[in-house]
């Protein structure tokens, strides 16, 4: 046996009971008050962490408090505005929205308080934008199950037949155009849709460049790289995510592309019909 098990076994352990008395010379009866009061300090102790678990803890996703925001007619009419991606003055939502502009100052800062719209301050000037994609992809996913408006006039028969033609959903393209130019680019084999999402071949990679779309720098961004969004007029999938976005921009910035005035449909002109047709045969 080594010396340290030895003497181990001869020196007397604190708090060891021998015929009702502590070997440390207090008597049973006072250790088990102690043990007594460090059992109850403990319970006091955890109690007091498990009400501070509770209250960090987060309870169910809270929807209700999102879709009453939503549901709001003038609410509705300024988040369908913002889907442009742009950011607009308080006064241009209103007019969108066709009501007064301290009416849409109070609705926008519902809005603000519910994490769905965000506001860029340049000195005096305030310009509301979408909060972020996914806000985007939440009002776009409810476009696909809101019911159709009855069509009362020409003039709202124009907009929506634009609006379907070719418009932007965010930041990227949809209706039929971008329906059309994301199926393209699959037939092309220069996108591969693999579980929801599509990626870049290494051939489709060189006809995105000739468009003038950045692959590297779209996949280097801090957001999905390629998403498939179910287009809501069209039922069919469209290209999304930053990779989406990127064709956007190249498209727009090359003019073949013209954003409408106050809304979010785009014109193709003449230049991008034969583009289009010319890269991808549209």
């Amino acid at each position: 046996m080594s010396g340290n098990a030895a003497q181990a076994l001869l020196e007397p352990r604190v708090g060891r009971r021998i015929f009702g008395r502590r070997l440390d010379g207090r008597s049973a009866v006072a250790g088990s008050r102690s043990d007594a009061s460090v059992r109850a300090e403990a319970s006091v102790v955890h109690a007091e962490a498990v009400e501070a678990a509770t209250t960090q803890m987060l309870g169910d996703a809270d929807v209700a408090s999102v879709a009453a925001l939503v549901a709001e007619p003038a609410r509705a009419a300024i988040l369908d505005a913002l889907m442009d991606g742009g950011a607009h003055r308080a006064g241009e939502l209103a007019r969108r929205a066709g009501i007064a502009p301290s009416t849409a100052s109070g609705h926008l800062g519902r809005l603000l308080a519910g994490g769905l719209v965000a506001c860029d301050v340049h000195g005096r000037e305030r310009r509301y934008r979408l909060a972020s994609a996914e806000a985007a992809e939440a009002l776009e996913v409810l476009s696909r199950l809101a019911p159709s408006e009855p069509i009362r006039s020409l003039r709202s028969a124009t907009r929506v037949e634009a609006l379907r033609a070719a418009r932007t959903c965010y930041d990227h393209l949809a209706g039929r155009l971008g329906v059309e130019v994301t199926e393209a680019l699959v037939a092309r084999a220069t996108l591969v849709l693999r579980d929801g999402s599509y990626d870049v071949t290494e051939e489709g990679a060189a006809l995105l460049m000739r468009l003038g779309v950045d692959v590297a720098a779209a996949r280097a961004r801090r957001r999905r790289f390629a998403a498939a969004c179910l287009d809501w007029s069209e039922r069919r999938p469209h290209l999304a995510g930053a990779l989406g976005a990127a064709l956007a921009d190249a498209l727009i910035g090359r003019g073949w592309l013209l954003p409408r005035p106050h809304d979010r449909a785009l014109t193709i002109t003449a230049e991008g019909r034969a583009g289009l047709r010319r890269e991808l045969g549209l």
